[in-house]
């Protein structure tokens, strides 16, 4: 599999792991410190550019592995999927639902993502989101079926939650049994897209520029593993760095190990 890079806040260059990457052409290096409207929030210049950096690296689909810097940048899974071109399942490791409508003119946004390639992207047959905080499970629902002007039932059908609470149970390899208690997942389509968030990790696996959850990086491969097992999995997405602005060697060290332990395990079982 293809690792593309994409260095928006310049956070890579503190990892040893990353820049080995980029000085021996193992991955595709996409600089995009210069591009303007990003942080949080991507405007319609910064999405055609964006878009302009993949075609012109010669990337014509969505496969592969990609960083994507940190949270703040978590809508490039938007811009990822929107090259999928067949019915596939979005399978996404969060902290956070990512599903609030985006607070200015419809701009896409790190928190809105979700919401937009359910509302947008005729391909994604459902969404399985893992992880998420119990209370903005609730919190996300509640919204999204007061919003008079979204189509909230049909939206929320295609939606599953993992809760947080829920990843203590046995995390057996088939995601259709990781779900014990409360709704049923669907049958998920045979292609599957991965998202993770590393702030749906525990503290200690990870170090974030939000809060975050409590899940494993041991947990979270062997729902991926099981996953792979059964099904084609088309690309995955891997975000979640720390703040570029707030030197934290702890945190490099400790993102740089998990990077590396994840692209090496990505690229055995995909």
């Amino acid at each position: 599999m293809q690792i593309t890079i994409h260095d928006f806040s310049g956070v890579y260059s503190e990892q040893k792991f990353m820049q080995s990457l980029r000085e021996s052409s193992k991955a595709l290096w996409l600089d995009s410190t210069g591009i303007a409207g990003t942080d949080c929030y991507c405007d319609d210049d910064a999405v055609v550019a964006i878009r302009g950096q993949i075609a012109d690296a010669g990337i014509q689909n969505a496969e592969g592995i990609h960083f994507i810097d940190g949270g703040n940048y978590h809508y490039m899974s938007k811009i990822w999927t929107d090259m999928v071109q067949e019915p596939f399942t979005l399978v996404v490791f969060d902290h956070h639902p990512d599903m609030q409508a985006p607070r200015f003119g419809g701009i896409l946004s790190c928190g809105s993502w979700v919401l937009e390639v359910l509302n947008t992207n005729k391909f994604a047959e459902q969404v399985i989101l893992i992880g998420v905080a119990d209370h903005l499970v609730d919190e996300i629902r509640q919204e999204i079926a007061s919003d008079t002007c979204s189509d909230a039932p049909s939206i929320l059908d295609k939606v599953t939650f993992i809760k947080e609470s829920e990843l203590g149970k046995e995390i057996p390899g088939r995601l259709s049994s990781l779900v014990s208690v409360g709704e049923p997942v669907e049958p998920l389509s045979s292609k599957l897209y991965l998202s993770i968030d590393k702030d749906a990790l525990a503290p200690a696996f990870a170090a974030t520029n939000w809060d975050q959850g409590s899940l494993s990086t041991e947990s979270l491969k062997n729902i991926i593993a099981g996953l792979a097992a059964s099904h084609k999995i088309i690309g995955v997405d891997i975000c979640g760095e720390r703040a570029r602005d707030i030197e934290d060697s702890r945190a490099d060290v400790l993102n740089n190990g998990l990077n590396q332990e994840l692209a090496e395990f990505l690229l055995e079982i995909l």
